[in-house]
């Protein structure tokens, strides 16, 4: 499937990015706090742009907004790459589509998911977005690791690391041109959507959207101060990781995460899209907190292993539960409003996670995440545990 595809491309252009984006910054010269400045820029310009673009999909048309994203995409990673200064690159990271994170923050989402929600019943959602989520998380783990491939070539042939870093950003371009490729042939069958009620994008599922962005902000700006270039930040500051060794555990872990994200499914059909979200976020978030209090790397990276074994397991089941509660036509904006509010939360906890980075060693923002994380958990059993999508209420 095309969009299948899609989010493998874009998965592995986000994994090299994201591990290089934090040595490259540093490598020309930028503080912790100017990078934590950048990785907020491209969250919020992301979020931004994601939610005009969702709210009037349906008038401009999917194809023509996935098109529009690839050629921005393109545009990002020259701008990233011929770009030295701070304020000029601040502007590229706030207009582009470069994603620090592991998950998907872009304006490619909301249109991607809709559009994927068509073409299954409500009882098959999970499940198809397991498979879409592991298509970027596997693909994500292969960029990681060879996001070290450009700092072994400056050490072999005695370039620049900076230099050679930039040409990680050259290939993130080429890849939206493939992206853009593949976006064209996509079937007019995209297009099908009705015009949703009284004309506006939500009309009879706007309450319960409206509390579920609500409650994933709180998740998303708990996540923000771990997206994985500053996870890889402070691997850098607080140990010495190298790029290669950052590289190699980003690969690990996002092969647990895409493995886990199977097991997602079957969890969520036997025990319900709330309690496999919460139940296994849980266990990941103290996990998180457990890995900065230890004293050294390996005992660090064995947590975090741990964690992302579980951290993306409640990714399918959200996703899939935002769509089985909305009816078709308000799905590509209940898609927008439910994850903007997240790109806008995860993109302020960046600054003050680089802040903590420069004066301080300890994982101060692994803690600050896991807390925040568990406090949603708890929020979102309470108010949804018994808010159940009609193909569970059929099932009970």
């Amino acid at each position: 499937m095309i969009l299948l595809s899609t989010r493998a491309l874009r998965g592995f252009a986000d994994g090299a990015v994201s591990v290089l984006l934090p040595s490259y910054l540093t490598a020309i010269g930028f503080s912790s706090t100017r990078i934590g400045a950048i990785v907020f820029a491209t969250l919020f310009g992301s979020a931004a742009v994601t939610l005009c673009v969702g709210l009037v999909t349906h008038r401009i048309g999917r194809r023509r907004v996935l098109l529009a994203a690839a050629a921005l995409m393109f545009l990002t990673g020259l701008g990233f790459a011929g770009i030295g200064s701070f304020w000029p690159l601040f502007v590229v990271a706030v207009v582009g589509t470069l994603n620090p994170s592991t998950g998907d923050v872009s304006l490619f989402l909301p249109i991607e998911q809709s559009a994927l929600a068509e073409t299954v019943a409500a009882r098959d959602l999970t499940a198809m977005f397991a498979a879409y989520n592991v298509a970027g998380a596997g693909a994500g783990a292969l960029g990681a690791l060879m996001s070290g491939v450009p700092v072994m070539l400056a050490a072999h042939h005695g370039w620049s690391a900076a230099g050679a870093q930039r040409s990680g950003f050259l290939a993130y371009s080429a890849i939206g041109l493939i992206a853009a490729i593949l976006y064209a042939r996509l079937s007019p069958a995209v297009e099908a959507e009705e015009q949703a009620a009284d004309g506006k994008p939500l009309a009879r599922s706007r309450a319960v959207v409206l509390r579920l962005a609500a409650l994933f902000s709180l998740d998303s700006f708990g996540g923000g101060f771990v997206v994985q270039s500053l996870l890889a930040l402070w691997l850098f500051r607080r140990f010495n990781l190298s790029v290669q060794a950052a590289g190699s555990f980003f690969f690990a872990a996002g092969l647990l995460q895409a493995g886990s994200q199977f097991v997602s499914s079957s969890l969520a059909t036997r025990f319900g899209r709330i309690n496999t979200m919460v139940f296994t976020h849980l266990p990941s978030n103290a996990f998180l907190i457990l890995a900065a209090m230890m004293p050294n790397a390996k005992l660090a990276l064995v947590c975090l292993l741990v964690r992302f074994s579980m951290s993306q397991m409640d990714v399918p089941a959200r996703q899939s539960y935002v769509m089985a509660m909305v009816p078709p036509e308000e799905r590509a904006a209940a898609a927008s409003v439910t994850n903007v509010p997240r790109s806008l939360a995860s993109a302020f906890a960046p600054l003050p996670a680089g802040l903590m980075l420069d004066y301080s060693g300890f994982g101060w923002p692994l803690v600050s995440a896991g807390g925040l994380k568990i406090i949603y958990d708890l929020l979102l059993l309470l108010q949804f545990r018994s808010i159940r999508p009609a193909d569970e209420r059929f099932q009970a």
